[in-house]
């Protein structure tokens, strides 16, 4: 008996690990097959030539708020989870440490795959193709899709998708967008590597969801085999 529980737990396993792999790359095709529209839009909306409108209205005070608002990406996409997780623990909430680990997930499946689209598309950056351009922020590593907007639309996603309510949803929404702006406002990014972030963030949120719910399903009819069993 231990050794049949066994081998269904191991087939269970295996089975959730290809369900995940499968949407996983369907995502990233999906994406990757994004890139080649916005290409297309991109040439017809003239990329270049909205961020060189953007850089001809800069000014020092927009400069520093915009500089500010990139740089808490990375602490509320991080803080957030943890946070959530660590309130969840001090007031024994099952359903809060659920949800931050959601986030958390959804924070991991977008990290994956727009560091894998970065590094399969590898665009550069827009003052590298055009030196009229003038970076006012450090960029890292490929352009497409911008990931300071992909981590911001992931996390306003998930936690709207956590908390479904106006007053979280709305200002999540808007913080995520000011961040994707920023990104162009500061010139380390074009316009479609933004909207891509946007998707490829959203998009995560939605895909760690599903994948959650299908492993749920499974688990309760894993469950309720035992208990006729």
């Amino acid at each position: 008996m231990p050794k049949i529980k066994s081998d269904l737990s191991r087939k269970v396993s295996k089975t959730s690990v290809r369900f995940i792999t499968i949407n996983i790359k369907k995502s990233i095709l999906l994406f990757g097959g994004c890139f080649f529209v916005f290409q297309h839009l991109s040439a017809q909306s003239k990329d270049a030539k909205i961020l060189l409108d953007i850089q001809d209205d800069r000014s020092a005070t927009m400069t520093t708020i915009y500089k500010d608002i990139s740089k808490t990406t990375s602490l509320v996409s991080v803080g957030l989870p943890v946070g959530l997780f660590a309130t969840g623990l001090a007031t024994h909430n099952a359903d809060m440490k659920k949800k931050a680990i959601y986030l958390g997930e959804t924070f991991l499946v977008n990290t994956a795959i727009t560091t894998i689209l970065k590094n399969t598309i590898k665009r550069e950056r827009p003052s590298v193709k055009d030196p009229s351009i003038i970076p006012l922020d450090a960029a890292g590593s490929y352009s497409f899709p911008s990931g300071h907007t992909s981590d911001a639309f992931a996390t306003a996603t998930s936690l709207s998708i956590a908390y479904p309510k106006w007053y979280v949803i709305a200002p999540l929404f808007l913080w995520a967008s000011s961040v994707g702006y920023s990104r162009m406002y500061l010139g380390v990014h074009y316009p479609s590597d933004v909207v891509a972030g946007a998707i490829v963030g959203a998009g995560s949120a939605f895909l760690t969801k599903r994948i959650n719910d299908w492993i749920q399903q499974k688990h309760h009819a894993h469950v309720n085999q035992k208990l006729l069993n």
